[in-house]
């Protein structure tokens, strides 16, 4: 069944004002006085964006103002994928577009405000930006670090770890980050591979009220990591000891060492590496995944200033960590020409009103989070009348998982506020959206606004015909600029291949389960990976999610599939709020609603409470590892890449308590 939503769903509608001011109005007015269109509304432009990707990129290029030294022969010079070859012949420097608006005539502008539960909150200008990456960079030339090196991070969501980033890609090293709560397996899991030349690292940090210092630890991680040449120690434990070791620096002597240099912004092929991410790694080690230059300005230059409406004057606040891609994403916004507003720490810690606090504090125009975040503020009754009654907050963005539609009623419930409520889906894989937001559309209830420009994303059925009604397999059939460029020791691009195109060659597939809706929309459903088949129906996981997550009783709930006779159950792993208890009222309760919002197929076979559910540590809920649990799979899970592994270590003894496992 094609999407019911109608008209009586909207819950936002711009108004014609908030249209002709915003940077997509823009966008079409260039494009329109350059001869294109006109075009009646966005999905005419959409379709525009496709069916000529060559001028619709070219146009992105030059509307969004990227710079470099010398200009592409052409804008797509190989469609096929994978193997497409963005801007061939164009030299440009990553850095060097991130820092644009930290020229002379910017340089006194507030370009980053930095708060953390264990130092004061700091703020800085375009001009330290632009003076500490010049600083560090030479620093790092004079331990040795040159161009096609990695310098790798493990740092928290705040200034230095932008510095560091900046003054890698300046030289043309390659920029690698992850979390300090990471355990050293798990650190020496993705550095290791890729062998860095240079970590930059803090003593420890701070989360919901406590200190975790983590010296001992990180110098573990040091030892480890033999094509270290140099270590850079940022006392994020402002009375806590640097990380010990021969090699290891502290920040600030090592930028007066390097103090009185500008970043070198040397010019670079398109595709030249840029940053290195990783898959969440819980099934093995975790793939390099490797993103070039070019492709990834370009693509996040569309995303932010158009899909985002962001630009001069906008205060951006993304609550991320430097293990998960939306710190990369969040890090591009220094084009635009806003300022970034990061946190570390605890979203919760003293309160659930800590993150919208401080959005009312620093004049926030853009906050973004996670689906779990709004949902856990739904639950804990806020209302954020109480807090952004005088904010400029117009844009609240959110990503990690499939965002409820109780979730869009809690924001516009609260007095109807005048924002944009922007869910927007991609991935990793990507380091951006297939999906999302649009400041010219509406926003209607549970549903993802449309198709980013120039994403020729639709849903395949498994036989690889297009579905026009109902849910499928979301691929993308034209090439994106952002697209990797490589795996990291994938010399024959084997394994590359085999993680988009083998499903449908010359086609990714991404591995989400959507539906595309009758306004140009689209509602997520889960990973097609975690998709379930009782009586061979095809259910994906969300659906049981929106069902189950509204309840206060519930705090959190896990899903999966239990191979049995041929045929799969469907197992419901449930943590029941504090005071309730998975009861036989509480159980009928869910299976009725379950009943009723989904269908009698979507109905568990087996409710079980347990006392956490197990997540990645970009917080994505383990499906994967509970379900070979109960399929008997000899395969060991990577628990270095679990956030909380002592939860999968729970579920396994309620499971086996309860016969569910094979024998």
């Amino acid at each position: 069944m094609t999407s019911t939503l109608s008209d009586a769903d909207i819950l936002w509608q711009p108004t014609r004002k908030q249209i002709d001011n915003s940077r997509m109005a823009g966008f079409i007015s260039f494009l329109e006085d350059r001869g294109y269109g006109p075009f009646a509304d966005y999905h005419a432009l959409h379709r525009w964006s496709i069916q000529d990707l060559e001028s619709f990129w070219a146009e992105v290029r030059d509307y969004c103002g990227l710079l470099w030294e010398e200009p592409a022969e052409r804008v797509l010079a190989n469609r096929r994928m994978p193997g497409a070859e963005w801007f061939p012949g164009m030299r440009l420097n990553f850095a060097r577009n991130l820092l644009r608006y930290a020229d002379i005539d910017h340089g006194d502008r507030q370009a980053v405000v930095s708060y953390s539960e264990t130092r004061p909150v700091e703020y800085y200008t375009g001009a330290d930006l632009l003076r500490d990456a010049g600083a560090l960079e030479a620093f790092l030339r004079q331990q040795g670090v040159r161009q096609g090196d990695r310098v790798a991070g493990i740092v928290t969501n705040g200034y230095e770890a932008l510095v560091a980033m900046l003054a890698a890609t300046s030289m043309g090293a390659v920029w690698s980050s992850a979390s300090p709560d990471f355990g050293v397996g798990a650190i020496l899991d993705r550095f290791g591979q890729i062998e860095p030349a240079a970590l930059i690292v803090v003593n420890g940090y701070g989360y919901g009220g406590k200190v975790f210092a983590r010296q001992q630890a990180f110098a573990e991680v040091i030892e480890g990591l033999q094509s270290l040449q140099c270590v850079v120690s940022i006392a994020q434990l402002p009375d806590a000891e640097p990380v010990p070791g021969d090699k290891v620096t502290d920040w600030q002597r090592a930028l007066n060492q390097g103090r009185g240099h500008t970043p070198s912004f040397v010019p670079l092929a398109p595709d030249h590496p840029v940053y290195i991410l990783y898959s969440s790694g819980t099934t093995g080690k975790p793939k390099c995944i490797v993103h070039g230059s070019a492709g990834l300005l370009i693509n996040h230059a569309k995303e932010l200033m158009l899909h985002g409406d962001l630009g001069p004057g906008d205060r951006l606040m993304y609550f991320t960590t430097c293990g998960w891609m939306m710190w990369n994403w969040q890090a591009s916004a220094l084009m635009t020409g806003a300022t970034l507003v990061t946190v570390d720490g605890s979203p919760g810690y003293p309160d659930m009103n800590h993150l919208w606090d401080i959005v009312s504090r620093e004049g926030v125009t853009h906050f973004g989070t996670s689906a779990r975040y709004l949902a856990a503020c739904r639950k804990a009754g806020l209302k954020l009348s109480d807090t952004l009654s005088d904010s400029p907050l117009r844009v609240i963005f959110s990503t990690g998982s499939p965002l409820l539609p109780e979730d869009y009623d809690w924001v516009y419930n609260d007095e109807a506020r005048d924002l944009l409520l922007g869910s927007i889906a991609g991935g990793t894989d990507i380091c951006g959206c297939f999906v999302g937001s649009c400041p010219i559309l509406p926003v209607r209830r549970g549903e993802i606004q449309c198709r980013f420009l120039g994403v020729d994303a639709t849903a395949y059925d498994d036989q690889g015909q297009e579905v026009s009604r109902g849910r499928g397999e979301l691929v993308c059939r034209q090439p994106l600029p952002s697209m990797p460029v490589a795996f990291w020791n994938d010399p024959d691009g084997s394994r590359y291949r085999s993680a988009y195109f083998e499903t449908f060659p010359g086609v990714w597939a991404h591995g989400d389960f959507i539906e595309f809706t009758e306004h140009g929309g689209a509602i997520i459903y889960g990973r097609s990976d975690a998709t379930l088949n009782p009586g061979g129906v095809r259910i994906g996981t969300a659906e049981i999610y929106r069902q189950v997550e509204t309840l206060p009783e519930i705090t959190d709930s896990l899903v999966v599939g239990r191979p049995i006779d041929g045929d799969v159950e469907i197992v419901l792993l449930l943590v029941p709020a504090a005071g309730h208890s998975l009861d036989d009222s509480l159980k009928n309760t869910l299976k009725t609603r379950i009943r009723e919002g989904a269908s009698p197929r979507h109905v568990p076979k087996h409710l079980i409470e347990v006392p956490d559910i197990p997540y990645t540590r970009s917080g994505k809920k383990v499906e994967l590892a509970v379900a070979r649990l109960l399929s008997g799979s000899t395969k060991t899970d990577n628990r270095d890449a679990l956030a909380n592994p002592e939860a999968l270590d729970a579920i396994r003894g309620r499971l086996e308590a309860g016969g569910l496992l094979p024998e």
